[in-house]
């Protein structure tokens, strides 16, 4: 299927689910993002995505083994979990699944029908994504955060809006990650190809401020300041460690070399 028919029904069906609360999403075997089951699980998230049967997920099914390599260290412990955008409440059974009985899940929406799960895995609060103060009083009633899962409107603007507000709240060694960002490119988000309101844009600028030691122009995400650890890009998604920055440091270890020039080419 060319790319501008596959951009177009998926930008349709995203225009179509918008603030939907669905019961149960149908799996239609002629549409090209709906994966069959398979034959065999990638992972314990994978499995569970599967035959879940309770609460829908909505998923795109690249999206789990990104899950898994990012949240591995955080599973089975007391970490702190904000997931924005609950829609149906299946994907807060998925991260109880994964992290464990100790762990602290939240979830926030701004449809008031998504606290119809609240208290079932995690905890529902109503409001929006957009909202500053809202989203201190969710961090504060969570006792902190060490995971944000950015799943809400999809809206440049929001998720912007979030990342400032709940980045400097984020635990140093905690994970930020934002999904969906194919909604980064159109405009009915807000977006558009290398548009300066992307976040996509904005994760870039973040490989540079991470680099900052080395370029000496500063760091332009306020937000995010001497606190980058990594910054990852998959398809569609974006996930940002955070870790205080500490000047890099170099060591030479060994006592054999065949010579004295450790780098060649350039200038400073």
């Amino acid at each position: 299927m060319p790319f501008s028919e596959l951009n177009q029904r998926i930008q349709n069906k995203y225009r179509r689910l918008a603030g939907a609360v669905i019961d149960a999403p149908p799996h239609d075997p002629s549409d090209p993002w709906v994966h069959e089951k398979p034959a065999a699980y990638a992972g314990q998230m994978d499995r569970f995505f599967w035959e879940n049967t309770g609460r829908a997920i909505d998923k795109w099914v690249h999206y789990l083994p990104i899950y898994e390599r990012h949240f591995a260290p955080f599973r089975n412990s007391a970490v702190k979990v904000l997931e924005i955008g609950v829609q149906n409440g299946g994907s807060a059974r998925m991260w109880r699944d994964w992290f464990g009985p100790e762990a602290v899940i939240f979830g926030i929406d701004i449809n008031p029908a998504c606290a119809a799960a609240n208290g079932e895995v995690a905890q529902i609060r109503t409001g929006s994504q957009d909202d500053s103060a809202f989203l201190e009083q969710v961090v504060s009633e969570m006792g902190g955060v060490d995971i944000v899962i950015d799943d809400g409107s999809h809206v440049m603007a929001h998720i912007h809006s979030s990342f400032r507000t709940l980045y400097p709240r984020l635990s140093d060694g905690g994970v930020y990650l934002v999904e969906d960002l194919h909604c980064a490119y159109w405009k009915d988000f807000g977006g558009g190809y290398r548009a300066p309101s992307s976040f996509i844009e904005t994760a870039k600028g973040l490989v540079d401020d991470m680099h900052a030691w080395y370029h000496g122009n500063g760091q332009l995400e306020a937000a995010s300041a001497n606190a980058l650890g990594g910054v990852h890009f998959y398809d569609s998604v974006i996930v940002i460690d955070k870790k205080t920055m500490t000047p890099p440091r170099r060591a030479l270890t060994g006592t054999e070399a065949v010579t004295d020039t450790f780098a060649t080419g350039g200038t400073a």
